[in-house]
């Protein structure tokens, strides 16, 4: 019982930095807590970023959902607890950003490969089933 109070009133960081500090921030001064390469890829884009953003912003008191074909959007602090859908090459897959996907793309969170699920093998597939008889 005890614990579970204690994991709810825990306060999550990110690099040291708590979630509300963190969306005050500029994109580019979000870009310094993250590592090189999605570093590198925000200050080459930070200006798509930022249109994005402000896209997300003003769809959220629409009952519209946010659907975007942009998987190498990378997740800021201002998209936190929004729900986006992003597109996987057939449909829009719903994701719900937290605080942990900060610092990833939107692609990650959006598989466009299902798991392959083999069935049974059909007549012919195999040496021994050729011979049996087609009912």
């Amino acid at each position: 019982m005890e614990q579970e109070e204690s994991f709810a009133a825990k306060q999550r960081f990110f690099r040291g930095k708590e979630l509300d500090e963190l969306k005050k921030l500029d994109v580019r001064e979000f870009a310094k807590f993250l590592k090189s390469r999605p570093r590198r890829a925000i200050m080459r884009n930070f200006n798509l970023i930022e249109k994005f953003i402000r896209q997300c912003e003003q769809n959220t008191g629409k009952n519209k959902p946010i659907r975007t074909h942009k998987r190498d959007i990378i997740i800021m602090p201002a998209l936190v607890g929004m729900t986006i859908a992003v597109h996987n090459g057939k449909e829009f897959f719903p994701i719900k950003i937290t605080q942990e996907m900060m610092g990833h793309r939107l692609g990650e969170f959006s598989l466009t490969r299902k798991k392959v699920e083999h069935g049974s093998p059909g007549i012919g597939a195999t040496k021994s089933s050729s011979s049996l008889s087609v009912k």
